[in-house]
């Protein structure tokens, strides 16, 4: 068992995602790992905090873990792409107390709908494979 505090982690800005293999630029966005289990860089359980600045924004990326997100504070836009178009298939607002749940390779993204606050959430991922770098 392990016991912490959210202070006892320290948050990493997040620079860019990569997307079918290109890199594309993250604003404003910083990670903290509360808590994770599995091999460095690919773990196969991860709980993570998530602290969007105002208008920052996640931009199109998958992955091949499953991820639950709930909203802690702030409005934020999520979208999900076709995965062979790469053109927007859905967007859903989600505040606090909203969760959504993203499948393996599900392309998606999210901006922070506040032009003056940030926006929290968790990050809840479960690794189904190794390797996390399609």
């Amino acid at each position: 068992m392990i016991v912490k505090n959210v202070n006892d982690s320290n948050d990493t800005k997040i620079e860019s995602y990569l997307y079918k293999r290109k890199p594309y630029a993250v604003k404003d966005t910083w990670i903290r790992w509360l808590s994770q289990a599995g091999p460095e860089g690919a773990p196969e359980y991860g709980l993570r905090l998530f602290t969007v600045g105002p208008k920052g924004s996640i931009p199109i990326h998958n992955h091949l873990y499953y991820q639950t997100m709930y909203i802690l504070t702030g409005h934020i836009s999520i979208t999900s792409y076709d995965i062979k178009t790469n053109e927007p298939a859905e967007t859903k607002q989600m505040g606090p107390h909203d969760l959504v749940f993203v499948p393996t390779m599900e392309p998606h993204s999210m901006v922070n709908l506040s032009e003056t606050e940030t926006s929290t959430f968790l990050c809840c991922i479960a690794n189904v494979f190794e390797d996390d770098s399609i």
